[in-house]
């Protein structure tokens, strides 16, 4: 049986982020990931606080540094507001947002089809 071994590295976040930490972020995983052979990074995202936009734009930009050295990025430790960010935002898929170690997101499954609900209006 040959099964090739994912090398992990693991990047934990405290927060918050601001935008001026964004490049140091993404310049201290493109040297862990230069330094190893790691197919996976899994970033911890537990100590983040409360999510902004600074920590959706962070999370896009380690993917892309990730992704530029053949790697990709899994979170863990993602709270149910930033799940819900990066979802609004279409990006749980990118960052690999969802389960304990980065699973696919479980937010009430499909989308339901059917009659638009009535209009509420008011007087």
């Amino acid at each position: 049986m040959d099964v090739e071994a994912t090398k992990t590295i693991l990047l934990a976040l405290r927060g918050p982020i601001t935008a001026a930490d964004v490049p140091q972020l993404c310049d201290q995983l493109a040297a862990r990931l230069r330094d190893s052979d790691a197919t996976d990074a899994v970033c911890d995202v537990g100590a983040l606080g409360r999510p902004t936009a600074v920590t959706v734009n962070a999370l896009a930009r380690l993917q892309l540094v990730a992704r530029r050295r053949g790697c990709r990025i899994r979170l863990s430790g993602a709270g149910p507001e930033l799940l819900l960010l990066l979802e609004l935002v279409g990006l749980t898929d990118v960052v690999g947002a969802g389960g304990p170690v980065g699973g696919p997101v479980q937010a009430g499954g499909p989308a339901e089809t059917g009659p638009d609900p009535p209009l509420v209006r008011r007087a």
